[in-house]
């Protein structure tokens, strides 16, 4: 008898930086769930997103490997870095399936991403075929995709912390301690991110 698909849950972001409210999630994921591990996906360019502040994706891809470097359940991922772009969720899974027959993939998305989820490529596709775990966003609104079979809402602190805000506090030479793990406050400092 064949032994069941390890199940990985798939967070994917900029981390433009990764931050504490990330590893929150990806903790809770990880270890509240029935998923065996959590990949943070880094992107090198969100389709929805303006990349004018966007760090080059080898800095970000270092910082998130040095904040769960001692995590065995989470992983970060450049499997984006790879394909064509911009990248697509749905075409990302598809050359993960194939690249990984045994494991079986679940998109890890905040609920304000689920109301928007009707603009992503595939989107149906993505639902029916993967299924998301889906954390709590503030102010976030109810929709019909909450009912999807394949949606899993799953219990999580409701955190505002956003990549903005420390980027405007380095900016401002104001202090990021405690919103960043420290091994990517030390990098962020050192190589003169987001100056």
């Amino acid at each position: 008898m064949d032994a069941p698909a390890r199940k990985i849950g798939l967070f994917f972001g900029s981390f433009n930086p990764i931050h504490i409210g990330h590893l929150i999630i990806a903790n809770i994921m990880a270890e509240n769930t029935d998923l065996s591990k959590v990949w943070f996906v880094v992107s090198p360019h969100n389709p929805l997103k303006d990349s004018k502040s966007l760090l080059h994706e080898f800095d970000r891809y270092d910082m998130v490997k040095a904040a769960i470097a001692d995590h065995y359940k989470l992983e970060v991922s450049d499997v984006e870095f790879h394909l064509p772009r911009p990248s697509y969720t749905i075409d990302t899974l598809a050359h993960l399936v194939e690249r990984y027959p045994n494991y079986s993939f679940r998109v890890i998305l905040g609920e304000d991403s689920l109301v928007n989820l009707p603009k992503w490529k595939n989107y149906r596709q993505l639902l029916d075929l993967y299924g998301l775990y889906i954390y709590p966003r503030p102010g976030s609104e109810k929709t019909e995709l909450h009912r999807h079979p394949n949606v899993t809402l799953v219990d999580a602190p409701l955190l505002d912390i956003s990549a903005t805000y420390i980027r405007q506090c380095i900016q401002n030479n104001k202090s990021i301690r405690y919103l960043v793990p420290e091994p990517v406050e030390q990098m962020i400092r050192q190589k003169h991110f987001y100056r």
